[in-house]
């Protein structure tokens, strides 16, 4: 079973037909207790860091992720809900994120080298360059196109890049630590890659409990 995290802030709708169309099991809550026995966790996100980790803290959310991801169960953040696995974000004001990852969360500076300015929110489809195939997020993936809608990214070390994108810089589009991963964009709105790409994420929460393979 995977449990998609209600905090308020997540396109909850586009996520859970993804998964129906899988055919995985899953279920919606804004309830920790709800969650805690399933095998995997999902944490997607549209809207402002500050507000989302506020909503976090204050529904003991936070909490019972940072517990979840002590006692080894996947979890993969969608969009701001990657952004929200790293340490810091300078969006509105600076904000402590989940820190389950290094790094920090900056705004596109919307200017390039030669002093052209370039639109913000990064949005539409970009190509993944994969810097980690071996990871279990892009097993029969191709370096293909996906859905990104952002106007901050994460600076973070090369060790927990995946696959990236480059809009005027590298923009780090999977990332990946052990059992914690992220995807900034849209896995679900993302075609034939996103959702291979969100399959495997739920193959591997499958195999991590030894409940089998999903055809």
């Amino acid at each position: 079973m995977i449990g998609i995290i209600d905090y308020g802030m997540g396109n909850l709708y586009s996520v859970s037909k993804a998964l129906e169309r899988l055919d995985v099991s899953y279920t919606i809550s804004d309830k920790w207790d709800e969650l805690d026995a399933c095998d995997g966790l999902l944490l997607p996100g549209v809207g402002a860091f500050p507000d989302a980790m506020s909503a976090l803290n204050e529904s003991g959310m936070a909490d019972f992720l940072k517990r979840k991801v002590e006692e080894g169960v996947p979890l993969l953040g969608i969009c701001l809900g990657m952004q929200l696995l790293f340490e810091e974000s300078e969006e509105v004001t600076p904000t402590k994120g989940l820190g389950f990852l290094p790094g920090k969360v900056v705004r596109f500076k919307g200017v390039d080298e030669n002093g052209t300015r370039y639109k913000i929110p990064h949005m539409g489809w970009n190509d993944l360059n994969h810097k980690r195939p071996d990871s279990i997020l892009l097993r029969d993936v191709e370096e293909d196109y996906v859905y990104f809608v952002h106007s901050f990214y994460v600076d973070t070390n090369e060790d927990v890049v995946v696959a990236s994108a480059s809009y005027e810089t590298d923009v780090p589009a999977i990332v990946g630590k052990g059992h914690v991963l992220g995807v900034q964009f849209h896995p679900e709105k993302s075609s034939t890659a996103g959702m291979a790409i969100l399959k495997n994420y739920c193959q591997y929460v499958y195999e991590s409990n030894k409940k089998g393979v999903i055809e």
